[in-house]
């Protein structure tokens, strides 16, 4: 080879290089229509045509398979058309997960901001903290779009009440009030959806972000829908639809699980959070479960899905479970055959099916005479409409709202800052005997850390988790706070099946200035598809605790990890376990947060967002779908509003390094219904039972004109900052049997200084919260003296008549 041709191949090599180098460092695009200039003509590529007339255009092209391969989440491309494929599944519970086919860490982003899972973060009682992790999951999920690693629908958040302290999935839900799971939802909809930002400069104040975000007023606050519905950053999903919390227990499988619910408990518990995720959330999903209810497959109830669409107004696209589809054919052999199974879930109001049964069977559906392709053509609208809002046919992403965002968005500082706060507040402190905690940092010259989740990341997040940004180990986060940190596993994994470890965890324990035990659960004890069966600390943990604690020359601290309830009474109980928290999954950041919560440096204001209860309670039939107490046959209900029996902790239990103290300020103590009816006289439209009267809340003729304000005060008597979450219940007068024991009505977090003063308002809508619901699932106000609760405060509203 000449010197020359060396140059020149050397020279070509080198412009290769710089190719490859190029192109690895620049993002790569996701597939997009409409890309001009040939494929962009189409009508339903005209921005200036409405959402639906777009959508109907687009349906009119396709051939009937072309129909049908777009029913699948795996949806086909149009070739023809410059349509690509489209993935319709990913996941986003409680940051980018890897769990749907439509995310991948294999791209330029190798990671997301690992979140608390939501059992933690509900603990906070802090909407606004909800919505801030809603809208950085939101930024991170649109930013791996725009470099082709997610797509834009995800399948969360699951707001199932945590009916049953055994469900393996109880973690991934807001826990078991319907009020609280209710907001929760409207929260993280709306954050994640991108729903009530008008200006970049409006999301930069509330969210505390520094970027701007060009193109933001795209986005407007939902309440001028059109046809099709509002636009969207990405699509949120209210799952499972509905009264779905069982996964495997004594020969119950969710694939084939008939769910008998009354209409009581259907519209005081099971109903509310899904009616709020679509009326207020405006979430553009709706996922309908695996299991069937009171005989009928939820994907084939049409009665509750077209009451989504009627009464609650739901504009978006109804998806199944994973081949959801097909267990109402192959488990609850509801149907004799595919085609009928195909034919029963389309026409009760299913649009998509996760999974390929609809790919497979329905174009013989339609042979049969089964269905009709205007079946189809009605499930496409709400689909196509969906991605419309979500700009997949308005061209190039990158140059639409939005289009900036990259992996410069994800794991940011404040992303990760958030996850670290989010975690902090989620902090339940359970016990604390004779103020022994906060630890004085200088006061700890050694510390033993046992346990075996206590060095381990691999669960720290919980189900539905990504691949985290910085995840630390809890012994990680802790070891900082002292000189020396010991630690010893003391059990070789959370089963706990053998007590090799126990002598090391001792020896440590009899060494160190302070112990802490972390024990509890982890993702071999409850997950997807997997309750549990006792509610005590798995295999040999009980006993490695005691032993600890028996050893330690001071009394030591249980943390416990996991999302469902634990009968820790022998903890409680014992003299030397001092302190308790719960961290449940605290996500990446959770091992900061623990250390900065035992040595002070942030003082625990974490409530429960479930009953915690003994393990007895494992003889109730997990089966039973019935929320209220039935004495003659032993049940003791569930849940703090109708369980009867004994607890370990109860719903909204939470303790604090300070004191805080309650006072009404302001508060009605009569509310006349006088003006509220229009027609028959007050007289007429009265009802009775055992005495005391009521009225049905449909007779009422405004209830907006009923609502008042409650001012409370909150002082802090302590020596030490800290929030505080205000929790307002109400009790209402026993009208039958099956009234609720009392009901979260209101809460809110407040910070308040070391004996300082907070003031803060809470709005009692009457129609809602002073209501109950009778044994035909009708909400019904009763009269007379009705309770308002605020720790040990009461203040008594009279509801009358003239």
């Amino acid at each position: 080879m000449s010197l020359l041709q060396h140059r020149s191949s050397l020279f070509s090599f080198l412009q290769l290089c710089t190719l490859l180098i190029s192109i690895s460092s620049s993002n790569p695009q996701p597939l997009f229509p409409c890309k001009p200039p040939q494929l962009n003509s189409y009508p339903f590529c005209n921005t200036s045509l409405s959402i639906t007339d777009r959508a109907q255009s687009l349906i009119s092209l396709l051939t009937l398979q072309e129909k049908i391969e777009q029913l699948s989440n795996n949806a086909s491309g149009i070739p023809r058309l410059g349509i690509p494929p489209y993935e319709w599944w990913s996941e986003s519970l409680h940051g980018i997960a890897i769990n749907g086919p439509g995310v991948n860490f294999d791209g330029v982003v190798k990671a997301a901001t690992g979140f608390p899972q939501v059992l933690v973060t509900a603990a906070s009682f802090n909407r606004t903290l909800w919505f801030k992790i809603a809208s950085a999951i939101g930024i991170e999920a649109k930013a791996m779009y725009n470099v082709g690693q997610a797509g834009l629908t995800f399948w969360a958040p699951n707001i199932n009440i945590f009916r049953d302290p055994r469900w393996g999935r109880g973690q991934e839900t807001p826990g078991e009030d319907p009020m609280v799971v209710s907001a929760f939802a409207i929260e993280f909809v709306k954050g994640f959806q991108g729903v009530g930002w008008k200006s970049s400069g409006e999301f930069r104040d509330r969210f505390g972000g520094k970027r701007a975000l060009r193109g933001f007023n795209y986005y407007d606050d939902g309440d001028d829908e059109g046809e099709g519905g509002h636009r969207l950053m990405n699509s949120a999903c209210c799952k499972h639809f509905i009264a779905y919390d069982l996964e495997s227990w004594e020969g119950f499988s969710r694939y084939s699980f008939n769910a008998v619910v009354t209409e009581q408990d259907m519209e005081d518990t099971y109903e509310p959070p899904f009616r709020s995720c679509i009326q207020q959330g405006k979430a553009s999903c709706l996922m309908c479960s695996y299991n069937a209810v009171n005989g009928v497959p939820a994907c084939v109830r049409g009665d509750l899905l077209q009451k989504a669409r009627d009464e609650w107004g739901f504009k978006g696209y109804i998806t199944s479970d994973c081949d959801a589809v097909a267990t109402v054919e192959e488990y609850q052999n509801y149907t004799k055959n595919p085609e009928d199974a195909v034919a029963d879930v389309l026409k009760a109001g299913m649009d998509i099916n996760c999974g390929s049964y609809l790919l497979r069977h329905t174009k013989t559906t339609i042979e049969e005479g089964k269905l009709q392709e205007k079946d189809i053509d009605r499930a496409l609208l709400n689909l196509f409409s969906v991605q419309l809002r979500l700009g997949l046919f308005d061209g190039d992403p990158t140059k639409g709202p939005f289009g900036k965002l990259g992996p410069q968005d994800v794991c940011t500082s404040e992303h990760k800052m958030l996850a670290l706060e989010a975690a902090r507040q989620g902090t339940v402190l359970l016990k604390n005997k004779k103020n022994f905690l906060p630890l004085k940092r200088n006061a700890v010259a050694s510390l033993a850390v046992i346990g075996p989740m206590a060095n381990n990341i691999s669960n720290i997040g919980g189900g539905y988790t990504g691949v985290p940004c910085d995840p630390k180990s809890l012994f990680e986060g802790l070891k900082g706070y002292a000189n020396q940190a010991l630690y010893a596993s003391g059990c070789s994994d959370v089963p706990c099946e053998s007590d090799a470890g126990f002598d090391e965890a001792i020896l440590i324990a009899k060494k160190a200035d302070f112990v802490i035990v972390i024990a509890g659960l982890d993702l071999s004890q409850e997950t997807e598809d997997h309750d549990r069966v006792s509610l005590l600390l798995p295999g040999k943990q009980m006993a490695l605790v005691s032993s600890v604690a028996a050893a330690s020359k001071r009394p030591i601290i249980l943390v416990l990890t996991g999302g469902g309830p634990l009968d820790v009474s022998f903890a409680e109980q014992d003299p030397n376990i001092a302190g308790i928290l719960w961290i449940g999954y605290p996500g990446e950041a959770g091992g900061k947060a623990l250390a900065q919560v035992i040595f002070g440096d942030f003082n625990p204001g974490g409530r429960l967002p479930m009953t915690w209860y003994p393990e007895s309670f494992t003889r109730v039939p997990m089966n039973d779908m019935n929320m209220r107490a039935d004495t003659s046959r032993g049940y003791p209900g569930r849940t703090y509003r109708f369980y009867t029996g004994k607890r370990v902790y109860g719903f909204g239990h939470g303790l604090s390094y300070t004191d805080f103290t309650y006072k009404v300020l302001a508060a009605p103590s009569k509310l006349s219904l006088s003006r509220s009816f229009t027609g028959a006289s007050t007289k007429d439209i009265l009802n009775q039972i055992q005495g005391i009267k009521y009225l049905y809340v449909d007779e009422v003729m405004s209830c907006d004109s009923l609502r008042f304000s409650v001012h409370v005060s909150v002082t802090n008597v302590g020596d030490m900052d800290g929030s505080h979450v205000v929790m307002l219940f109400s009790r209402v007068p026993k009208v039958f049997e099956g009234t609720p024991e009392e009901q979260l009505i209101a809460f809110d977090r407040v910070h308040t200084s070391s004996y300082g003063s907070t003031e803060t308002s809470i709005l009692v809508d009457p129609c809602n919260h002073l209501s109950i619901a009778n044994e035909h699932g009708k909400r019904i106000l009763p009269l007379g003296d009705h309770a308002l609760i605020l720790g040990d405060v009461e203040h008594i509203v009279s509801v009358e008549t003239y």
